[in-house]
């Protein structure tokens, strides 16, 4: 099998990617990786990305959430099955007193959304309303939804929630009495050797970032920086590095974030998601073969600029990152490379 891996991975360098594609993928065995960097970090002073380019991952970072409230469950400060009416840090008078933090977790809760995306894809509507600018703390999203009624009785089906997150995320701050990034840079990052990654404003962004763009049709392209809000939170906007998603995989998997019971805990598909083998876990997606083994965990995340997609296969320890600051292209690339490894394994 490692013979293969090695095979897979010298394959995976020659990977037909599109000449527009802008981004770092890296992939990872247990005694080999591979990166490419394509494209720039900044168009207009030409920039390229290198392995350490940081790069915006949108909701890729629910499961950093998910790990937070684990760990508070772990040591006793929650429970999973604990609901909203136990908290005091938000004012939610539409909202079912009967949330759990389970239904957060699993995108079952039923609560209304501040951008559903079953609704619409066009994220940067929203700041049409409502200055991106303003959006510099979680409890800044309230106004957006804590005023619309439930959309689904809890617990009743999957429905993708922002909104459910961000609400984790003022728990975690209720809890720990720390803001909520500060938690996830000291109780995640830190032990997982994340050492380039945060919570970055986007106008005070550190050296090499990447800035995303979005391209229009007639060639011309902007950046995102009015598209976003301007510092990430609970349920999306963090900025990694390839390498710092791959020591995390490495991280979670060898029980350095939490313990075996709760790392299994979080990894258990808790609802079906479609019919095509998909179900969550805790702040993850989980794919899985025809015979119900499972094939991959994945996290993805889009934005205006910004796409991205990573995954550990268990089967065989690969690890893959896909980091673009283009709204679209990190799918295709991601495609390709599960392709490759279907056929090395298969």
């Amino acid at each position: 099998m490692t013979q293969q891996l090695e095979v897979l991975l010298q394959n995976i360098t020659h990977l037909t990617v599109d000449e527009t594609f802008s981004g770092v993928y890296c992939v990872t065995n247990p005694e080999t990786s591979i990166h490419q960097s394509l494209g720039y970090a900044n168009r207009s002073e030409q920039i390229q990305h290198e392995v350490k380019t940081r790069f915006g991952i949108a909701s890729g970072c629910k499961l950093f959430t998910a790990i937070a409230i684990c760990q508070l469950v772990e040591r006793g400060r929650l429970s999973f099955s604990t609901s909203l009416d136990s908290f005091q840090t938000f004012d939610l008078p539409y909202i079912s007193s009967e949330v759990t933090i389970h239904q957060l977790l699993t995108h079952t809760s039923g609560i209304p959304d501040y951008f559903d995306e079953s609704v619409s894809d066009d994220f940067e509507a929203l700041w049409r309303d409502v200055p991106m600018y303003r959006l510099q703390q979680l409890r800044d999203f309230l106004p957006l939804f804590q005023q619309k009624a439930m959309k689904n009785e809890p617990g009743s089906r999957f429905s993708y929630n922002n909104a459910g997150y961000i609400l984790l995320g003022l728990i975690v701050e209720e809890v720990t009495g720390q803001p909520f990034t500060d938690y996830i840079e000291q109780s995640i990052f830190q032990p997982a050797n994340m050492s380039d990654s945060g919570y970055f404003s986007l106008d005070a962004l550190p050296a090499k970032t990447a800035l995303g763009y979005i391209d229009h049709s007639d060639g011309s392209w902007r950046t995102n920086q009015y598209a976003i809000p301007v510092k990430g939170g609970a349920d999306g906007g963090a900025y990694v590095t390839v390498q710092d998603m791959t020591r995390f995989w490495k991280a979670l998997f060898s029980h350095q974030l939490l313990d075996a019971a709760s790392t299994s805990l979080l990894l258990t598909p808790h609802v079906t998601v479609n019919d095509r083998g998909g179900s969550y876990g805790y702040g993850i997606w989980i794919q899985h073969h025809s015979s119900g083994d499972i094939y991959k965990y994945h996290v993805m995340g889009y934005d205006p600029g910004v796409s991205f997609h990573s995954g550990y296969y268990p089967e065989t320890e690969v690890i893959s990152v896909v980091c673009s600051n283009q709204s679209d292209g990190a799918f295709d690339v991601m495609k390709q490379i599960e392709a490759q490894i279907r056929e090395r394994i298969e």
